[in-house]
């Protein structure tokens, strides 16, 4: 009895007990369409013609097969297998509410670490062209000194090169190894006046011990000028980036330091001025991951979010309204007369007044 063949490409009836190794043609690859064109993976032949495909002869030849091809899998049980298959949960965890905030959030008293610096080959540039003259040299003057009790703990020793924190009256009793001169830049070296171990590496230099022994310095020096610099904040998922616009930074002089809730800023720039601010940030930051990169122009503290998501704004709302609140108790102890003084910056004025001045009437 005559059976059909089933290899790809053949169709035709045979004989089993005849079947040879060259009975069969047939096209043992599989069927492509790419670009409107038709053939077989294993020859060459194309066509965009369906039926010019269907008619082309087998390439290789062989036994006929009477074994049906594996059907595919029809619609039916496709969807019955997908019913039988239990569904797999995904949980999507919402932002946490303000109250449950607070209550993990770490302590604001935690110790604060310095945060490693990365200074830009254009900074070093440009500090090699500072005069740090003669006049400069009053960054060896004398420390301002404060009493062991208006110390708050956790004060960076303000010496050059001395990293030393202050943890109580203890501290006092240290020997403060420090550099007493002033960071110089020529040509590509760098160095301190006071020592003149000269390196090319700028973290080497950062990391050179101090020459000189000596008390610590916990107030800083008092010949300095405190100025408020202009400052920014972008964020990513991931990141916080918080930018201070100061001309020409002294990475050697400048330390900013933090703990997991609170930014601690200290820049001391060109001019001999220094900025300095806290900020109780909104968020929870990883220390580890966090760094500053300092540019001829501005200083950028990078710092890593604990947990991807957006902060609502850089600082708390308590801690900006608490300094809110001082500047407007300083400013009901001035004189009623001074308040009611009109500044020039006041560039706001009346539909009426304009009409006045524009017809020449004088104002009251």
């Amino acid at each position: 009895m005559a059976s059909l063949c089933y290899n790809k490409g053949c169709g035709q009836r045979f004989d089993p007990e005849h079947n040879t190794n060259d009975s069969c043609l047939y096209h043992p690859g599989v069927p492509i369409f790419h670009d409107a064109l038709k053939g077989w993976s294993c020859c060459k032949k194309r066509t965009t013609d369906f039926s010019e495909f269907l008619s082309i002869k087998g390439c290789t030849k062989g036994f006929h097969s009477k074994e049906k091809p594996p059907e595919p899998f029809s619609q039916g049980e496709t969807s019955d297998n997908q019913k039988a298959k239990p569904a797999e949960e995904l949980i999507i965890q919402g932002p946490k509410s303000a109250e449950k905030m607070q209550r993990e959030r770490p302590s604001s008293d935690e110790p604060r670490q310095l945060l490693p610096v990365k200074v830009s080959r254009s900074l070093e540039q440009a500090l090699e062209k500072l005069n740090l003259s003669s006049k400069d040299e009053a960054l060896e003057g004398s420390c301002a000194r404060e009493t062991t009790a208006q110390v708050r703990v956790g004060t960076t020793c303000k010496n050059a090169a001395c990293k030393v924190i202050y943890r109580g009256p203890e501290s006092n009793t240290e020997v403060c190894t420090f550099h007493p001169g002033v960071p110089v830049f020529h040509e590509g070296v760098k160095y301190w006046s006071c020592c003149g171990v000269k390196t090319m590496d700028f973290s080497t230099f950062l990391e050179q011990p101090g020459c000189s022994r000596g008390q610590h310095c916990w107030a800083g020096k008092g010949d300095k000028k405190a100025v408020s610099c202009r400052q920014d904040w972008h964020q990513t998922s991931s990141q916080v980036v918080v930018t201070v616009y100061a001309k020409n930074p002294l990475p050697a002089l400048s330390s900013v330091k933090a703990n997991r809730t609170v930014l601690e800023v200290h820049i001391i720039f060109e001019g001999n001025k220094i900025f300095q601010a806290e900020m109780n940030l909104w968020g929870v930051i990883e220390i580890e991951k966090s760094f500053v990169s300092m540019v001829p122009t501005k200083v950028e503290i990078t710092l890593c979010k604990t947990s991807c998501g957006s902060w609502a704004r850089l600082e708390l709302p308590q801690s900006r309204s608490h300094s809110c609140g001082e500047q407007e108790a300083a400013s009901t102890k001035e004189p009623r007369a001074v308040q009611e003084e009109d500044s020039d910056d006041n560039l706001s004025w009346s539909e009426d007044e304009e009409e006045e001045l524009e017809m020449g009437i004088p104002s009251n």
